[in-house]
């Protein structure tokens, strides 16, 4: 495992007072709504297992009651698992104890929330530096790293302002401000964009990607789209009632889901947005000339336009070294695009 990756193993969690017999009842195949309706117990997780890679986006997706801001609030445990693990360099997080929590809650891990949750009363600049003043940073160098990211997050000029005399959009910026100037190396997104308008929570994902870029923090991302999903995730975890019904990049979920219930959500997907060239190319590269070379990362809807601009039907692939690696059919790029998986 990675030094900074975050390791879920066998995480169960069952809300009620007799959490760790019910645990052992579900292990013997007892269901949630058995488990709810004979012994007023609820199913929150079952048998939780996610590897998520350092300094990427790992998504966990699912419908509302899926699990998924359960699982989040385990990380930095928020709320306390009946049985597993949750790894952190090597470190069980939910057997620290409550010096070495507070500890690891202020340095390794910082939360951005739905509800923005900013402190009315504190202006934006104010609001940005709370967490350095939790950790007693000198209050010259806790305005200057927050400085860096009220920028970097585009509200220059709003320092001064309140939270109510911001827009939605601009205090989800002020929560992505603070969250960064903590410097933590665990970023916990919950459903940090859903509140947002579509072209807002739009812009909000490119400004994420662009500093995730430079930063290559751990992000853990919420969300119950799966457009949001496939554009930020590095890897994506679907969850259904309390368990991981497929997990992968969003190219090998959109390819081969698991079941029914996966085909259906990603069955209105821009397949063309998700499926790398790499995947459909061929290995040899054409003989003959042509206009158009694309990247075996480019996606497909890329590859596509670059071949319809020239009037091509064909493209040679080549990777970032220059060497030509293969080639692609404008036939079999079209095809890939509009065929969706059967079963």
């Amino acid at each position: 495992m990675a030094s900074h990756g975050i390791e879920i193993k066998d995480l169960y969690k069952v809300f009620g007072p007799n959490g760790a017999k019910c645990v052992e009842m579900v292990k013997n195949g007892m269901s949630k709504a058995e488990l709810n309706e004979k012994h007023g117990h609820v199913l929150g997780l079952k048998d939780i297992n996610i590897s998520m890679p350092a300094g990427q986006i790992q998504v966990v997706m699912g419908l509302s009651g899926s699990g998924k801001s359960t699982l989040i609030r385990h990380i930095n445990r928020l709320i306390d698992p009946t049985a597993g693990a949750v790894l952190y360099e090597d470190v069980d997080v939910c057997q620290m104890s409550k010096a070495e929590l507070l500890e690891f809650r202020r340095h390794k891990t910082a939360m951005v929330f739905q509800k923005f949750a900013l402190l009315p009363h504190r202006t934006v600049m104010h609001n940005t530096v709370y967490g350095l003043e939790i950790q007693g940073v000198d209050k010259a160098e806790a305005k200057k790293r927050a400085q860096r990211w009220i920028e970097r997050v585009g509200l220059d000029g709003f320092e001064d302002h309140y939270p109510n005399q911001l827009s939605g959009g601009m205090q989800q910026r002020v929560g992505l401000a603070r969250a960064l100037t903590n410097d933590a190396d665990i970023l916990l997104m919950d459903e940090a964009f859903s509140a947002l308008d579509p072209l807002i929570r739009t812009d909000m994902q490119s400004v994420l990607l662009d500093i995730q870029q430079e930063l290559k923090k751990t992000i853990v991302f919420i969300t119950h789209d799966l457009d949001e999903a496939l554009r930020l995730g590095d890897r994506i975890a679907i969850l259904r009632d309390g368990e991981v019904i497929q997990q992968g990049t969003g190219q090998e979920i959109v390819l081969n889901p698991a079941d029914g219930y996966i085909a259906d959500f990603i069955k209105e997907v821009n397949r063309g947005r998700v499926i790398s060239v790499a995947t459909i190319m061929s290995d040899t590269p054409l003989e003959e000339a042509t206009k158009v070379e694309v990247h075996p990362d480019d996606r497909l809807e890329t590859a596509a336009h670059a071949m319809a601009e020239q009037e091509e039907t064909r493209a040679n692939v080549r990777d970032k070294s220059g060497n030509l690696v293969g080639s692609l059919l404008l036939k079999d790029t079209i095809s890939a695009m509009v065929t969706a998986a059967t079963h």
